[in-house]
Formats: structure tokens, sequence, C-alpha cells
């Protein structure tokens, strides 16, 4: 049998909500996988949907930047929160990420030897590292290309600690925005229902029969009811699907598709995610006295 550790048991709960106790029990009923140990809380009707629990750790800010048709999506950390309202940073990142969609490198090393007034991205990282006294570093960008006919929206949110990129086929900039908007505070992980790798979605029906089957469901409608709660899943993780948080009686594609247009694609940063934090020491000592 897999040891079970407490960091183990403090990010099952926050994915799932569930209690302490429940939250080991399942971690120990299946060696300690965390993906097995959602779906077995899933089945018993104890957790209805995995929360997604990014622990974010870095600072910095997020930023969009368009040059013609090329949009640069970047992200720049820094040790804390307080560089973020430092000018000197926040025209750093904004520069960065204009000389990205001008330049269009073709990974973080070549991003950083790209050429300034004052040497390279990196010299003026550095730079703005021993003026402001913190650890700068150029963590991640993504370069989007449009059409003509397809328009971008970029939408900042507290700054730029969320930064999204819409292209939309057709439509405004005003609508493309709205969807950027849209994206920063609901976060889907695909465009439409066709994105979702299928191994995803069978996954998703194998959990959902064995929950409707552990409820005493009849055999005859427990497909009927997968069907149901997999349009709800898909309008979890699709954007196409979701109901549009301005207008929540019409699906994004739905408002799209009023304003004669079509979502293409999106790009989301959210500042730090991905990056744990250092687990908090009281886990240990909590953990220790129910064992």
């Amino acid at each position: 049998m897999a040891k079970v550790t407490a960091a183990q048991v403090k990010e099952l709960r926050e994915k799932t909500g569930v209690g302490m106790m429940d939250a080991k029990k399942a971690l120990v009923a299946v060696d300690g996988d965390m993906d097995k140990a959602i779906d077995f809380l899933r089945e018993k009707g104890m957790a209805k949907a995995a929360k997604k629990s990014d622990r974010v750790a870095a600072e910095g800010l997020a930023d969009v930047e368009v040059v013609g048709n090329t949009a640069a999506v970047v992200e720049i950390n820094a040790e804390t929160d307080f560089v973020a309202q430092n000018q000197q940073f926040q025209d750093l990142v904004k520069r960065i990420a204009g000389l990205i969609a001008e330049n269009k490198p073709a990974d973080l090393e070549a991003a950083l030897a790209i050429k300034t007034d004052k040497g390279t991205i990196n010299d003026e990282i550095i730079e703005a590292t021993q003026v402001i006294g913190e650890k700068i570093t150029l963590r991640r960008f993504e370069l989007v290309e449009k059409a003509d006919n397809e328009n971008f929206g970029a939408y900042l949110h507290m700054g730029g600690k969320i930064a999204v990129l819409t292209v939309v086929e057709g439509a405004d900039e005003t609508v493309a925005k709205d969807v950027a908007m849209h994206v920063a505070a609901i976060n889907p992980k695909y465009v439409n229902r066709d994105q979702v790798p299928a191994s995803e979605v069978e996954h998703e029906k194998a959990v959902l029969t064995e929950e409707a089957k552990n409820e005493g469901k009849p055999e005859n409608i427990i497909e009927k009811m997968v069907a149901g709660r997999l349009n709800k899943f898909f309008a979890e993780v699709a954007l196409d699907d979701q109901a549009f948080v301005k207008d929540p009686d019409l699906t994004v594609a739905k408002f799209v598709a009023s304003k004669d247009g079509k979502v293409k694609t999106f790009v989301r940063y959210e500042v730090g995610e991905g990056i744990e934090k250092k687990a908090d020491n009281f886990v240990e000592e909590v953990m220790s006295q129910v064992k």
C-alpha cells in the first residue's frame, strides 16, 4: 500500500471539497493515485466534479500586444506582488510584449536575444532586476496570427493578473473583447466540444455511468442521465457551450453567431498558474493527529 502524504490529502480536498478523512480514505483506497481518488469520490457521489486548483506562487504581470495581424500574449514574473505596481516593471512588460509581437521569436531563447536600444531583451531584464531589486524572468509567451476577416479581442483583468486574447471570425473587436472577458472569468479549456479529446470524453462517461449506478438508477434511464450530465460537462470545459456571462440566456456560440461571428481560438494566461507554493507546515501537524 502506497504511503499517503498530508500534501496529497490537502490537494485532494482542494480539488473536490470533501473532508479530510474522506480524502485520506479515498487516497488509501487507490494507493495514492490522485486522478483515481477524484474518480473514486465522484463515483460515490461525494464530489460532483473536480475543482480546478492551480496553486499560484509566482507574481508579476501578463500582457497582450498586437502588431498588425500578429498578437503576443506574454507573462513576466517577479518575486512579490509589489513589483506589479511598479511603473518601470509595467512599462517593461508592455515593451517586451510589443517586441515579441513585432519580431515573432521561435522560443524563449530567441525572445531574450531580440535586439533593443539597450542591447537585448535579456539585458533589459537584467537591468530591471538590478534596479527594482527582485529577480525578474520572462516565463512564457504565445504568438497568435489572424486573417484579415478575423478580429482580435484582448482583455487584461486586474491590470494583467489574467491576460486573454481571442480570435473571432467576422463580428468585430467589441464582440471579440466580450468573449475575452468571458474567458477571463470562466476559464474554459477548449473552444468547442469537438476539441475535447475522445479519451477525456470516454473517461467522463465512465465516471458518470458509475456514479448513476451507485445512485441506484435503473439501467434503462442511466444512458439518458449520462447524456444529460455529459452536456453539463461540455458546458464546463468548452467555451461555445458555456452560458455567456453578459447574457446567460445565450451560449457563447449563439451570442457570437448573433453578431455574425464565430470563435476561432483563445489564449488565457493567469500569472503564476502551475507554479506551486511551498506547502504549509501546519498540514503535517494536523494530519499527525488524525492518523
